[in-house]
């Protein structure tokens, strides 16, 4: 299944993809957070009238994750193009909710800087409750996986060690098109091309296999000391490409056109506005 939400008479609202439309899924509040928790526990979901595709106005597929949690330096390459060591622990950090705009809808150059960085990565959707789960079982929390852009903008983030303040400006990162269910990809999202596209030219080419820390060591290390519940996101890591390792580097700049592949997944495709 590929869940989306669709905006229903002001409120955001859970949806199948099926084809060119998107079928309503039914559930006793109208939540994300129902659809996939009934996902979870059924293996299905309940369908109710379809629209065209063309006539919806589609959202974060997860409008109102409870935490979104990035890793840093997860793929071998990326991090020695930054000239980081490779780590014996993920870095962690948080993204706010203000930060991420669906597909389809601008990223924003902020006022002040020029330096907005493409990032590409796994996202992935949890199911299930999690709290100290073991690295064998963690796979069985996870709902499914969509396509994130950890949009970056450098100057800033490298204004201390904390990368926060250059992860959180306002419409920096996306995150869709569509959510895909674990059923329907390999085993922990494993050997999944994923690329980033900056006008039709491939910037960033990788493979999720080539993640340093495990979707299963992931979940494992983060539920040791917060409790996953349904609807967090874990955003992976992007590999090697990115444009602040470039030279000359390379930042998104009004007028372009970002997209972020992943395949059996999608493409997450935003223009890139001025703030």
């Amino acid at each position: 299944m590929q869940l989306v939400s669709f905006l229903d008479d002001g409120r955001w609202r859970p949806g199948a993809l099926r084809g060119n439309f998107v079928a309503e899924i039914e559930t006793g509040g109208g939540e994300t957070v129902e659809a996939i928790q009934a996902f979870m526990h059924d293996g299905r979901v309940r369908e109710g009238r379809t629209r065209p595709i063309s006539d919806v106005t589609l959202g974060l597929p997860v409008p109102n994750p409870g935490k979104i949690i990035c890793i840093g330096l997860n793929y071998r390459e990326h991090a020695r193009e930054g000239g980081n060591p490779i780590p014996d622990y993920p870095a962690i950090f948080l993204r706010a909710l203000t930060s991420l705009i669906p597909h389809g809808m601008p990223l924003l150059v902020p006022e002040v800087s020029t330096q907005l960085d493409f990032e590409a990565e796994l996202a992935v959707v949890i199911g299930a409750r999690a709290r100290r789960v073991a690295e064998r079982d963690a796979l069985g929390c996870v709902f499914g996986y969509s396509c994130f852009n950890d949009g970056s903008v450098r100057d800033f983030q490298r204004k201390s060690s904390q990368w926060t303040i250059g992860k959180n400006f306002d419409a920096t990162g996306a995150f869709g098109p569509h959510v895909t269910t674990a059923d329907e990809l390999p085993r922990g999202a494993a050997g999944l091309g994923i690329r980033t596209r900056l006008n039709d030219v491939v910037m960033q080419s990788g493979d999720t296999s080539d993640m340093i820390f495990s979707i299963e060591r992931l979940i494992a290390i983060v539920s040791d000391a917060m409790t996953l519940e349904p609807g967090d996101l874990i955003v992976t890591g992007t590999p090697s490409g990115v444009g602040y390792a470039r030279k000359p580097p390379v930042f998104l700049k009004p007028g372009d056109v970002c997209a972020i592949e992943i395949d059996g997944i999608g493409v997450l495709r935003n223009p890139i506005a001025q703030s």
